[in-house]
């Protein structure tokens, strides 16, 4: 379905996904001449959290202005994989984003970690895989253990927990059933109990699967593992179906520019956008921290002249993970020795922007077929013209079918550690031992040591990390498949932490990404157990009818500990640093834990601002990342509603 024909769809449904083009909404602004004189709330950021707050905000507050400042613009977001493309996952189909490429990590043979970040009104929810699934409840109750000990989040009504986010994950988004034809032919199962918003931000289950996904399912439960009902509702131990972010009837790509922007803006003359402009930071006029919020300095993506806007009662950083920091540190906001760098005075002491840095990373498993296999259907049949048509027909159609709605896949193992590996008391013993008294301090960024708040808050996730970690429903490892020869080992919850700090010799440009994957050596003895685990796969019926032959790792040493070494080996030349699911750079926990933002989302110290993106997540969820960051900005409008509703 081409882009044109989408608009001559005639149902209220379909009329209100059409998304907007760049001229047709006067909220649009591209020229600071056309703003107003000032606004009540200033969003840093058009993307999936900043979005839904100012949504929310306009929506809540008819007389209250809200201006939302967007790096991007305004484009049609194509699914991760959408016609005229035939190679399925061979094009991304990516909007325009920002491309981060990370410093040599030294222990994955100095090899660098690439992500990217959505550079569109909508950020990442406009070019990410739409793999949309929630962590477990194991996950939030973490958060809420990392956070504890402190008098500001320990008394605070505000609980980030899952009991806390839950209701915010239900507003977040409309699920809609699959057809019983579709049910029926993929073994689809869900809990609609999990669901229950009603806003058009859409999951759905895709109306098509390869022929070949339920051979990686029937060796999962070969292994023993228990297939799930639903995994969105706070259980996640096991096999899961995960819906798609896309349109239940279009299937095309759903996400916060059309959810919270394009599909609402037309009854909100409060609700205005600057495209194309970046915010370079805050300034207090005076210094006066106390006297917020404060003024927002910005300018024109190609242009050199810097302007101030005027806030009135907040401003919101939503610029994502590595954004955001950034422009905290510009605006003198962060750690000392950072700050002292970019030659400006440091105006607020708050070590933790930038730092605790986290994402997902790990090897993968690849095996070949030694008898002859063809599964149907498969990704080379669309290699076949005909196949090809007959797939671009069916997405055309009304409702859409066929291999185009598929995005990336939706199907899932997650597991514990103690349900795939022996020695998983060992692994959290030593984990927890790490926080206690070891020497954490050896595996993290020398940032760490001259902020002991940092090292104290990080020795503290470290004892959370350990507990969930032990737990038997708490999963730390995730392997998705769709078809193919291989599924990735995904660790979950990773001890390792990076940096993000602005360039000084490029100031306003993108930060210096430092991602430091397996810098502690107790996320490699991770990967080993996960690794260990799921090569089992291989050895199961549903693979060994194919001839299955595992293709990765190279010939092990001998015995046990040469295997150990050879693998590790082959995993820091090749495993994944990224699997783009960056978070906690601004995060909110305890000050003297190093966070930077409390549990009402506000900067410590910093009068009328706050942080709401991925960014202010205490630690990685066991999940990708898009419904918790429009759960976690449901919940944030919901706090700032309130306190203006006052």
């Amino acid at each position: 379905m081409r882009f044109s024909k989408l608009q001559l769809i005639g149902s209220l449904a379909l009329a209100r996904w059409t998304f907007a083009a760049p001229h047709a909404h006067a909220s649009v602004k591209r020229e600071a001449s056309k703003l107003g004189e000032s606004y009540d709330f200033i969003v840093a950021g058009g993307g999936t959290s900043g979005l839904t707050v100012a949504d929310r905000l306009t929506e809540a507050f008819p007389d209250k202005t809200v201006l939302v400042v967007e790096y991007g613009d305004i484009e049609y977001a194509a699914g991760i994989f959408d016609p005229p493309t035939t190679l399925w996952n061979g094009s991304l189909g990516l909007g325009s984003t920002f491309l981060f490429r990370s410093l040599p990590i030294p222990d994955l043979n100095n090899r660098s970690a690439v992500t990217v970040g959505g550079k569109l009104v909508g950020g990442s929810s406009a070019v990410n895989g739409m793999f949309f699934d929630r962590g477990s409840r194991f996950d939030y109750d973490a958060w809420a253990q990392a956070q504890a000990g402190e008098r500001d989040f320990d008394e605070s009504p505000e609980k980030w927990n899952w009991d806390g986010l839950f209701p915010f994950f239900k507003k977040s988004v409309t699920f809609t059933e699959p057809d019983a034809d579709v049910a029926a032919a993929y073994g689809y199962t869900w809990d609609k109990s999990a669901y229950g918003g009603t806003t058009p931000i859409y999951a759905s289950m895709p109306p098509f699967e390869w022929g070949d996904n339920g051979v990686a399912r029937e060796a999962w439960k070969e292994m023993g593992v228990k297939v799930l009902t639903e995994c969105a509702g706070g259980d996640k131990n096991g096999i899961c179906w995960a819906p798609t972010s896309e349109h239940p009837v279009t299937a095309r790509r759903s996400h916060a520019g059309i959810g919270h922007y394009s599909a609402v803006v037309g009854s909100r003359p409060n609700y205005e956008m600057l495209v194309k402009h970046q915010v370079t930071r805050v300034v207090y006029p005076g210094g006066d921290l106390k006297s917020g919020p404060p003024m927002v300095e910005v300018r024109a993506v190609n242009g050199s002249v810097l302007f101030n806007l005027t806030a009135k009662a907040e401003v919101i950083l939503s610029a994502g993970v590595f954004n955001t920091p950034a422009i905290l540190q510009r605006s003198g906001i962060g750690h000392q020795s950072i700050i002292s760098r970019l030659g400006i005075p440091l105006v607020l002491d708050s070590p933790g922007v930038g730092l605790n840095l986290q994402d997902h990373s790990g090897p993968s498993l690849s095996w070949n077929y030694t008898k002859p296999t063809h599964f149907t259907p498969s990704p080379d049949d669309m290699l076949n013209s005909t196949f090809a048509a007959a797939a671009l027909s069916a997405f055309d159609a009304t409702p859409a079918r066929g291999p185009f709605t598929l995005a990336m896949g939706n199907s899932g193992l997650f597991l514990s550690l103690p349900a795939l590996s022996p020695t998983a008391n060992q692994t959290t013993a030593r984990i927890a031992a790490l926080g206690i008294t070891g020497p954490a301090q050896m595996y993290l960024h020398n940032l760490y040591m001259s902020a002991p708040a940092l090292l104290t808050g990080y020795r503290h996730q470290l004892g959370a990390l350990a507990a969930l970690l032990s737990n038997p429903a708490a999963p730390s490892l995730e392997a998705v498949f769709a078809t193919g020869t291989s599924v990735p080992l995904i660790n979950l919850h990773p001890l390792s932490r990076g940096v993000v700090r602005v360039d000084p010799a490029d100031p306003l440009g993108l930060p210096i990404v430092d991602y430091r994957t397996a810098s502690n050596p107790l996320d490699m003895e991770v990967y080993l157990s996960h690794f260990r685990y799921l090569r089992g796969m291989v050895g199961t019926q549903a693979l060994a009818r194919h001839g299955a032959r595992e293709a990765t790792p190279p010939a092990s040493g001998e015995g046990k500990g040469g295997e150990d070494e050879a693998l590790v080996a082959w995993m820091r030349g090749s495993l994944t640093p990224s699997y783009m699911h960056a978070c906690c750079t601004a995060a909110m926990l305890p000050r003297r834990f190093g966070g930077v933002v409390g549990p009402d989302l506000k900067v410590f110290g910093a009068a009328g601002l706050r942080v709401v993106d991925a960014s202010v997540f205490p630690m990685l969820v066991g999940a990708h990342l898009s419904a918790t960051a429009y759960a976690v900005a449901e919940k944030a409008a919901d706090i700032i509603i309130r306190k203006w509703a006052e």
